[in-house]
């Protein structure tokens, strides 16, 4: 891991010692609407359908499991040992390499960089800096790179979701409760309660806490032209399951 790496204890569990049950919190074919989205968006902002991509913060792998059929080349990248375990059970013909978005220099240009919610858990604009600086030098010129957070400040908005899935032997279900204990900073909090049943085994429950980043649409607009990017379009995003007006894209170019 860089220097930049925080410890695994920082990490929530979900994406290390519960690992093995993320397919049964999301499932690749819940993904398959939003997957469709972003492919939809890099391929306008190329004017073609994009060669290669880079999927920074990549997680279990549910995005690039649709994707993957349109794209030739598909490298994903993730700060959790564990998590890359699980996408490779889904995506096992893709590069995987572990390492962190702030930091990870693969010294090879990309058609596209798509980064997703794992943005969320970049809490300082310092740390959001280095994220889009690891998108830049990795898009091509003429390139696209995709940001996804979950809010920005001026659309966010308590929330509380619940759902799960079954698989042979084992079971999952949640509660996601999305709040901002304080407005005046620029995180949010996102407390997960998972109950895990495994067959022969006593129901199991575990509260989890996720610290996630918060950023204004003007700092999001600053610090991507900041490290070169340029234009940058705000896109709403389109999906069965959001509100409209309620998520935001940034599709930043590289000239």
């Amino acid at each position: 891991m860089s220097p930049a790496d925080p410890t695994a204890d920082a990490l929530p569990r979900l994406y290390t010692d519960l690992a093995d049950w993320y397919h049964l919190l999301t499932s690749p074919e819940d993904a398959r609407e939003e997957a469709a989205f972003f492919l939809q968006q890099m391929t306008e902002a190329l004017r073609a359908t994009p060669r290669s991509v880079l999927d920074l913060g990549s997680g279990g792998g549910n995005l690039a499991w649709h994707y993957k059929r349109e794209i030739p080349s598909v490298t994903l990248t993730d700060l959790s040992s564990q998590m890359l375990a699980a996408s490779q059970r889904v995506n096992p013909e893709l590069e995987h390499i572990q390492g962190d978005m702030r930091a990870v220099r693969l010294d090879r240009l990309f058609d596209a960089v798509l980064v997703h919610d794992a943005v969320c858990y970049l809490t300082t604009e310092d740390d959001l800096r280095a994220a889009m600086a690891t998108a830049f030098v990795h898009c091509r010129p003429g390139g696209v790179a995709i940001f996804a957070p979950d809010s920005v400040r001026e659309n966010f908005s308590e929330s509380l979701e619940s759902d799960g899935h079954d698989e042979p032997g084992r079971k999952l279900r949640y509660m996601m409760w999305t709040w901002d204990p304080d407005p005046s900073d620029a995180t949010c909090v996102v407390d997960f309660s998972y109950l895990l049943h495994e067959e022969g085994r006593p129901m199991c429950t575990i509260y989890d806490r996720h610290v996630e980043g918060l950023f204004s649409r003007e700092t999001w607009l600053r610090l991507l032209e900041g490290v070169g990017f340029g234009p940058t379009t705000v896109v709403p995003l389109i999906h069965s399951d959001v509100e409209p007006g309620t998520v935001e894209l940034f599709v930043a170019l590289k000239a």
